[in-house]
């Protein structure tokens, strides 16, 4: 659904330049996953500009979650964007079920589990978001690692932190 109210449709987000960390160190390495998430979603073509970008939550190096606006390069795409920057692979929602942080890597979680699910047989579908490593057992085993600390650690520190924000 387009929105081109440019009010932020969602919640527990801030303007990219107010984006903190917990250290310098942390801030350095969400800086450069911010960098990164811009230069994923400007890579499709649909994605004609990015007009502003916020900054959900974090922690350098292993996950973050931005909310950007586009300017779309052609009709039926949303202007509001989920990016979600991981060590496991990155990914964009759509904002109409994740109306906060958590709840994008919440749906991100659950995305990445059908890939996992998949590649625990060797396979891969077009349905599946896609993870850029190869559809194998070992890497399916290697990313639900990666996946249970997501949603077993972050996703609830993400709550906490929305909820002392709200």
């Amino acid at each position: 659904m387009n929105d081109s109210s440019g009010k932020i449709p969602v919640t527990g987000v801030v303007p990219l330049a107010q984006m903190a960390g917990g250290d310098d160190e942390d801030l350095k390495l969400l800086k450069v996953m911010a960098a990164g998430a811009q230069n994923y979603l400007r890579s499709f073509p649909w994605c004609k500009n990015v007009r502003e970008v916020y900054f959900g939550d974090g922690y350098g190096g292993v996950v973050a979650v931005f909310l950007f606006h586009i300017e779309p390069a052609r009709a039926n795409v949303d202007e509001w964007l989920w990016v979600i920057s991981c060590d496991v692979s990155p990914a964009y929602l759509v904002t109409d079920l994740c109306k906060t942080p958590s709840q994008a890597l919440e749906g991100y979680i659950e995305e990445v589990s059908k890939w996992i699910q998949l590649a625990k047989q060797g396979r891969s579908s077009k349905d599946a978001i896609p993870v850029y490593i190869p559809a194998t057992p070992e890497n399916a085993a290697d990313v639900e690692r990666r996946i249970k600390v997501l949603r077993e650690a972050i996703v609830p520190a993400f709550r906490e932190a929305e909820t002392k924000r709200a």
